[in-house]
């Protein structure tokens, strides 16, 4: 799934605005056999949502500053979810920008935290339903250019999983680059 989302678009309604980008970079986590993933030591109030059905946002707090946007993606009781890492901004920038503090439109949803900043998603978004909702959803996109993998940003167990996913050459991927050189994953 991570991969699939490559490509797709990102819509965020927010007060009758829509806010809206292409996905260009995601991570995928595998829950009890991931060291990596939240769910890697079982259920917590904080995990709970990965162990829910597919297609819901799994939204946390991080290093005590950010919010990160995930998708769950396994059958209700497997925990498994996307983090998008980051997504080219096509709608609402002038939004974004507000929401930011930041003008450069390379850089406003570049990186799991300014993603969320950019598109204003918190916890009270934790748990919607992708497929029903009509403040948070993703609409299938254009086929995109080749898209490489990686070991994921800033873990350190599960580094030889090659689970992060990129569009290769968009500027809008975020900065944060894994250990070794990215595979072509076509």
């Amino acid at each position: 799934m991570a991969k699939e989302l490559i490509g797709c678009l990102l819509v965020r309604n927010i007060d009758g605005e829509t806010l809206s980008g292409m996905i260009v970079e995601t991570e995928a986590y595998r829950g009890r056999e991931d060291p990596a993933s939240h769910a890697y030591r079982g259920r917590s109030p904080r995990n709970e949502t990965m162990f829910g059905p597919p297609g819901h946002a799994y939204v946390y707090f991080t290093m005590g500053m950010h919010y990160c946007l995930n998708i769950t993606t396994e059958p209700a009781g497997k925990a498994a979810a996307v983090l998008l890492r980051a997504i080219e901004p096509t709608a609402g920038m002038e939004l974004m920008a507000k929401n930011r503090g930041v003008a450069d439109v390379q850089r406003l949803a570049s990186g799991p935290g300014n993603l969320t900043k950019a598109m204003a998603i918190d916890r009270s978004l934790n748990g919607e339903d992708f497929v029903t909702s009509d403040r948070l959803f993703v609409e299938s996109g254009r086929p995109g250019a080749s898209i490489m993998a990686s070991s994921r940003v800033g873990v350190s167990a599960g580094k030889s999983n090659h689970w992060r996913f990129f569009l290769e050459g968009s500027r809008f991927v975020s900065r944060g680059r894994p250990a070794g050189a990215p595979r072509t994953h076509n």
